[in-house]
C-alpha cells in the first residue's frame, strides 16, 4: 500500500471502531459506567507499557518526562479525556447513544471556532455558516425539544479541547508516549474510583463469568488501539481527508442508537438533527472546495 492509502485505511479503521464502541460498552452490563472508565484507565496504561516494550519506546517517553512543560501538556489532556471517557460511557449506559452522535457531529465545526478564538486564525464565509448552522440547531433540540443537550456538548468541548491541546503538543510527543503519561495522570482518579465502587455498588470486575471479565479486561485495548490508528493515519494523509473521514462515526453511533437500540426521535429532535447535517455538508463542501484550490495553485507555483 502507498502511504496515502495506508494511512486512509488507518484512520478508517479508527472511526469505524469507535463508531461500534457504544456496542462493546453496553455489553460489560451489569458493569456501572464508573467502573467502565476507571477500568478503561488502569487497563490502557498497562497496554502502554507493553507497547513501549514491544516497540523499544522507553527512550521516547524518558525524553518527554524530562520536558516539565510537555509533562503539563499531557496532564491536562489527560483531565480532558476522562472528561469525554466519562461522559461517553454514561450517555451510552443511560440511553443516549443518539445525543453522543450529536456531540461528534458538532465537533469539527466547534474546532474550528477554536481556531479562530484560541489560535486567531482566519476561516472562510462558508465555515461561518457552518458554524451558524449548527449553533441554529442546538437552540432548536433546546427549545424544541424541550431538554439541555449537555452530554453532546460537554463532549463537543472536551474533545474539542483535547485535540487543541494535543496541537499545542505537536510531534514532540509520540502516541504511546502520550497515551501512557495521560493514563498515567488518571490513575489516581481511576483508584478513587473504585474504591467508591467497592463500597457503594460493588466491584462487578472477575465476580460475573469469564467472558465479562475478559471483556472489561479488553476495555484498555479497546481504548488504545484506535487512538493509536488514528495518530498512524493522521500523519500520513491531509487533515482534509481526515475532516470528512471524521464524519463517520457520529454516523454509525446514529444508526445504532436508533436502529438497533431504538431510541426515541421524536420530531422536534430529527429537525434538530436535520439541521445539524446541514451544517455539517456545508462543512464538508468548503473542505472539498478549499482542497481543490490547492490542487490548482500547486501546478502553478511550480511553473
Amino acid at each position: 500500500m502507498s502511504t496515502k492509502s495506508a494511512g486512509a485505511a488507518y484512520t478508517v479503521c479508527a472511526y469505524l471502531l469507535w463508531g461500534v464502541l457504544p456496542l462493546y460498552f453496553l455489553a460489560l452490563a451489569p458493569t456501572g459506567a464508573w467502573e467502565i472508565v476507571a477500568w478503561r484507565v488502569l487497563l490502557s496504561f498497562v497496554f502502554c507499557l507493553i507497547l513501549l516494550t514491544v516497540m523499544r519506546g522507553w527512550p521516547a517517553l524518558v525524553s518527554v518526562i524530562r520536558q516539565p512543560r510537555l509533562l503539563g501538556w499531557t496532564a491536562l489532556a489527560g483531565v480532558l479525556i476522562y472528561v469525554n471517557w466519562q461522559t461517553f460511557v454514561i450517555g451510552t449506559l443511560t440511553g443516549h447513544v443518539i445525543e453522543t452522535s450529536l456531540g461528534y457531529f458538532i465537533n469539527p465545526i466547534f474546532t474550528v471556532l477554536l481556531g479562530v478564538f484560541v489560535l486567531r486564525e482566519r476561516i472562510r464565509r462558508l465555515q461561518w455558516i457552518a458554524i451558524g448552522v449548527a449553533a441554529l440547531a442546538v437552540v432548536v433540540i433546546v427549545v424544541a425539544y424541550g431538554a439541555f443537550p449537555w452530554i453532546a456538548l460537554t463532549l463537543t468541548a472536551s474533545f474539542g479541547i483535547y485535540g487543541l491541546v494535543k496541537k499545542q503538543i505537536g510531534a514532540a510527543v509520540d502516541a504511546t508516549s502520550g497515551l501512557t503519561l495521560e493514563s498515567f495522570w488518571l490513575i489516581p482518579i481511576a483508584a478513587v474510583t473504585l474504591i467508591v465502587v467497592a463500597q457503594t455498588d460493588g466491584i462487578t470486575f472477575g465476580q460475573v463469568s469469564p467472558l465479562h471479565t475478559a471483556l472489561v479486561a479488553g476495555a484498555g485495548i479497546a481504548t488504545a488501539v484506535p487512538l493509536l490508528l488514528f495518530a498512524a493515519g493522521t500523519r500520513r494523509i491531509d487533515l482534509s481527508l481526515v475532516g470528512m473521514f471524521q464524519f463517520i462515526t457520529p454516523v454509525m453511533q446514529f444508526v445504532v442508537g436508533w436502529a438497533l437500540l431504538g431510541e426515541p426521535m421524536p420530531l422536534e429532535r430529527w429537525i434538530g438533527f436535520i439541521i445539524v447535517w446541514i451544517a455539517i455538508v456545508v462543512f464538508v463542501v468548503d473542505l472539498m472546495l478549499q482542497k481543490g484550490r490547492r490542487r490548482r495553485t500547486a501546478p502553478a507555483q511550480l511553473v
